[in-house]
């Protein structure tokens, strides 16, 4: 007889599945579009099983915006693994230009949201996200202080590098278009995650980026913190 998977799995799967389906119709669809039956359907469960663990759409549509909004955030714990701002920026950047080519479908789905006024997650922009900003906004000020960036605004930086990391997934098809039809390869994406931190880094670096004190893609990833 084969063995039950454990309860805690199962779940930690169903949720998962629907989660992931969730991602594909609400981005299809838009929020006011996507049913919670098309979404069961595409996850191969009943009905009554996402309403088991989401009681409602919103609460799945919010589900769903909280895992990308978390995944983004987490993308910053290099402010705390460096106190060098160009192996800490750098490691930002390409893990926020990674995750627009992980999550596409959920980063289309904020941005969608933000155009539409928040009106289903402005609790989030007004506690977690500025919260959030406000402590590496410190980090910033920090190495400004330092000398070891140029006197800016940190939240301009911060909408800047959100801006064209995100841009990767939202513009996607865009950028396959002036691709000659095809999608960013491997090695293009590389080389657009290197070319992106290269010139964010070269407005805010105190001095010359010269070739000398520049950080090369295998440089950050030997001296940032591993991610999973």
């Amino acid at each position: 007889m084969a063995r039950r998977r454990p309860r805690p799995i199962v779940r930690e799967d169903n949720e998962r599945a629907l989660l992931e389906a969730a991602e594909w119709v609400f981005a299809e669809q838009g929020f006011a579009g996507a049913t919670t039956a098309a979404i069961a359907q595409r996850a191969g469960l009943p009905k009554a099983n996402l309403h088991y663990y989401f009681a409602t759409k919103e609460t799945l549509y919010r589900s769903v915006i909280e895992r990308v909004l978390t995944a983004w955030l987490a993308a910053a714990s290099s402010f705390d693994a460096s106190e060098d701002p160009t192996v800490a920026l750098s490691a930002y950047i390409g893990a926020k230009m990674d995750l627009a080519r992980q999550m596409p479908l959920a980063t289309r789905i904020w941005s969608a949201e933000i155009m539409r006024g928040a009106p289903m997650i402005q609790d989030f922009l007004d506690t977690t996200l500025t919260q959030w900003v406000v402590s590496r906004e410190r980090v910033v000020r920090r190495w400004i202080a330092a000398g070891k960036l140029k006197p800016i605004e940190p939240k301009f930086l911060f909408y800047m590098i959100w801006a064209t990391t995100q841009q990767y997934a939202n513009a996607a098809h865009e950028m396959a278009t002036l691709n000659g039809g095809r999608p960013l390869d491997d090695k293009a994406f590389e080389r657009a995650k290197t070319e992106a931190i290269e010139i964010i880094l070269r407005g805010v670096a105190p001095g010359p980026l010269s070739k000398g004190n520049s950080v090369t893609r295998r440089e950050r990833q030997a001296r940032s913190p591993s991610r999973t």
